[in-house]
């Protein structure tokens, strides 16, 4: 029997390296998950250890192992197979230093890219380690560095709904586990997404100017490129689905109502030369959709990107 042992009342470190360890370690998808006080061991057998100069582990008996992503972290403890993470003081926990480039979670996902047989594309292991550098931050409490940290937005993450479910569901250790767990995989996939949708922004898009600013324009099966390019400060950014044919032009929200970008024009243009297809003018005038997964009814636009931006530098 396979058995993941971490500290109760996980955090997100914890929970992100059983994750990591179910999920992406050849054989370990099915193993239990048990829980022990914080810094102790499913069996607590005293062999704690710390790391040393160079971060070379070294347990009570001074036996020096080299660095924790070469160390097997599986013991066998009555006929299991057990791995501690973020307790115990095992390669897998990180307490036995104040490095605060590391948590259980590298350490985790750094032990499974050196011993784990599981292929996985480039883009595919770049998610993952997103994912986890981001739990580094915020083991060491760092995101109180973040732009506006007191912001009520940033407790919509993982780990302030991690800290909700708590309060809510006190001491019910495997039911924030799986929870978080199940997030992550969704988390992952956007991570994933994310990744694509830069390597289109650098390969595959097509730059115009309007009268309000920067445009920018796809073919792009993938909606997230229309955030990333306005988190990048374009004004104006078209997407069409090349199977489907949907369009969608986006100009970037502005904190001023009165803001100058409208697609009114744009709206009134299109309508005339492709009125087969359904337009869609959003009340706030920055938004002029064609299809939608929100409306499986609108009829797709027969015009070519192209043609499209042609339309907006003229509007």
């Amino acid at each position: 029997m396979k058995i993941i042992v971490t500290h109760s009342s996980p955090d997100l470190d914890a929970i992100t390296s059983v994750w990591l360890l179910k999920r992406f370690l050849n054989g370990w998808a099915n193993a239990d998950v048990k829980f022990v006080s914080a810094g102790t061991k499913l069996k607590d057998k005293n062999e704690t250890g710390f790391l040393g100069k160079d971060n070379i582990l070294i347990n009570n008996n001074h036996e020096i192992f080299p660095s924790f992503a070469t160390v097997n972290p599986i013991e066998i403890i009555d006929g299991n197979e057990v791995i501690h993470v973020d307790t115990g003081m095992g390669p897998l926990d990180h307490h036995q230093t104040n490095d605060q480039s590391i948590c259980a979670a590298s350490r985790t996902w750094d032990y499974i890219c050196s011993h784990s047989s599981n292929e996985k594309s480039d883009f595919k292991k770049d998610a993952i380690s997103r994912i986890v550098k981001v739990v580094v931050d915020i083991d060491h409490f760092r995101e109180v560095f973040w732009g506006d940290p007191t912001a009520d937005h940033h407790d919509f993450s993982l780990f302030g709904v991690l800290d909700g479910i708590k309060l809510q569901k006190s001491n019910q250790d495997n039911y924030y586990t799986d929870f978080i767990m199940q997030l992550l995989d969704a988390l992952r996939f956007t991570f994933e997404n994310k990744i694509l949708a830069e390597k289109e922004i650098k390969t595959n898009s097509i730059l115009f100017k309007t009268k309000w600013g920067n445009g920018i324009a796809f073919s792009s099966f993938n909606d997230t490129v229309i955030k990333l390019v306005q988190k990048m400060g374009y004004v104006v950014v078209v997407r069409k689905d090349p199977k489907k044919g949907y369009v969608r032009i986006k100009a970037r929200p502005s904190n001023d109502p009165d803001s100058d970008v409208d697609l009114t024009s744009v709206y009134v243009k299109l309508k005339e030369i492709d009125s087969q297809a359904s337009w869609f003018l959003h009340v706030s005038k920055k938004m002029l959709l064609n299809g939608s997964t929100k409306n499986q009814d609108m009829k797709p636009s027969s015009l070519s990107l192209e043609s499209i931006i042609e339309i907006l530098v003229s509007a």
